[in-house]
């Protein structure tokens, strides 16, 4: 028998974290270390996203501790390499490897196109975004920072060529976690009544 939790108690939690959820930028953390059991229970969140035909698509890829300032630095020779010269920005370069600098766990999510070509590929993509927001809301529970990058070389297909990906998959972004002790807040600037049409 499944149990459905009704608890007002549960619907307070989660409320309070979705809505505590803030967005740390890798410069805002503060270097320390988290336990890598901590990181692999975000992970199981993640595993838990709704998707269209169980093609569970996401994939993730870890980078802990010397590993994370690694990716940062092939992150930016590869955008260093690719750029044409004339678009270049040293000052892009170089925040691309302060990214590392703090950092405690980078995580590269992918979507890994699955074998029902009947599912869209923009499912695909959503259900990989659900495993990426489920590990964002169990960082915010266990007081862990974080940020979801799409800068750099992200889309680029020369990252998709770094990380061996095949032809349909698709990086979706990569989390930066760690501890910060910067205080962010947060706003929403459309009012909810604006974006909500009700039906009866």
């Amino acid at each position: 028998m499944k149990t459905f939790y009704t608890m007002e108690n549960s619907f307070s939690v989660l409320s309070s974290i979705i809505k505590e959820r803030r967005s740390t930028k890798p410069a805002q953390l503060n270097g320390s270390v988290i336990p890598d059991e901590q990181v692999e229970k975000l992970l199981e969140l993640a595993d838990w996203a709704p998707n269209h035909g169980n093609t569970e698509p996401w994939r993730f890829i870890v980078y802990a501790g010397a590993a994370a300032k690694s990716f940062c630095k092939d992150h930016a020779d590869l955008y260093k390499r690719m750029i044409p010269a004339e678009n270049f920005m040293q000052g892009s370069y170089d925040k691309i490897i302060e990214n590392g600098n703090h950092a405690s766990h980078i995580i590269v999510a992918v979507m890994q196109r699955g074998k029902l070509p009947k599912i869209p590929l923009w499912e695909e993509e959503a259900a990989t975004a659900a495993a990426m927001q489920n590990i964002l809301l169990g960082a915010t529970a266990l007081g862990i920072a974080s940020f979801w990058s799409t800068g750099g070389m992200v889309h680029n297909p020369a990252m998709k060529d770094f990380l061996q990906l095949n032809e349909h998959d698709r990086v979706m972004g990569i989390l930066f976690l760690g501890y910060s002790d910067a205080e962010n807040k947060g706003k929403r600037t459309i009012p909810l009544t604006d974006k909500v049409k009700w039906v009866s």
